[in-house]
Formats: C-alpha cells, structure tokens, sequence
C-alpha cells in the first residue's frame, strides 16, 4: 500500500486541475498526432510518430502518478492547521542566525512543491527541520555545508 501525505486544499485541486488537463485535453492532442503521423506511411522510419508515442507514454505516466497521488492524499484544510507551530500549509519567516539573513517560506508537502524560492517541502532538510516548531524557537538544520540554525520569528496561515 502506497504511504498517505499531507496536502493543503490548494495542492490538491491544483492537482485535480493538472489531471482533467492530461486526460481531458492531452490525451486528445496526442492521439490526433499520431492519427496523422501514421498517415505518413511506413511507422518503421516515421519520426513523427514514434515522437507522439514517446509524448503518450510520457503523459499517460504521469496521469497514472497523479490518481496514485490523489488517491493517496491527505488533505489539511485551513481551519485544520494553525498559527501556533510550523506545518504544511503554513508560511513561516527565519532568520538565519550566523548571517542574519530572513526569508520567509510556505511549507508544502513534495508532490505540490515548484521551482519558485516561495516554498519548500516537508521532505527537504529545512522544511523537515521546522516542522512543529513555534514562533522563538532555534531550530538546527543539517545541511550539505554544515550545521545551520534559524530562528523562527512568524508562522501565518
């Protein structure tokens, strides 16, 4: 059995939205290119078509991850996290305590995280570190550099 993770509601819609996308307008999109690439003639040598095959096998790949993560999420709403310690879904503002630098994060769980520098997972060393820690709190994070401490200063929803 597949192990559950913790997902705010706007993770899991997003990902519902990116699934209709895949099954409902991708799909289609593909199978019209591989309509007309195989009226090219011989499949043997057809670029094309062995291009659009790649392309399904790709997206058909991924809407199976997504149902299996789905089906495998555990939704935390608003009125279910709180302002008093770190968690997914919440944001949280550190300081970094040898160079005083702050920065302020949205924690989220892996499967909704992006390639923005607005939020880290709860898998990553940070994010794994901060969670159920509160507002003054000195919070020691191993890192592939060393020994890192943050000092939580805010959590808001």
């Amino acid at each position: 059995m597949a192990n559950t993770f913790v997902i705010t509601e706007e993770g899991y819609k997003e990902l519902q939205r990116e699934l209709d996308e895949l099954k409902n307008v991708k799909r289609g999109d593909i199978s019209e290119k591989i309509r007309i690439a195989r009226g090219f003639g011989d499949l043997s040598e057809n670029a094309e078509y062995d291009e659009a095959k790649n392309e399904q096998a790709i997206v058909e790949a991924r809407i199976k991850l997504l149902e299996d993560q789905l089906k495998n999420a555990k939704i935390i709403s608003r009125n279910q996290m709180s302002s008093d310690v770190v968690s997914v879904g919440t944001t949280v503002k550190i300081q970094d305590l040898e160079f005083g630098d702050e920065m302020e994060y949205k924690i989220v769980s892996s499967v909704e995280s992006n390639s923005t520098m607005e939020t880290i997972t709860d898998e990553s060393p940070v994010g794994r570190a901060l969670l159920g820690h509160k507002v003054g709190d000195t919070v020691d994070v191993k890192a592939p550099s060393g020994m890192i401490q943050f000092k939580i200063l805010e959590i808001r929803l």
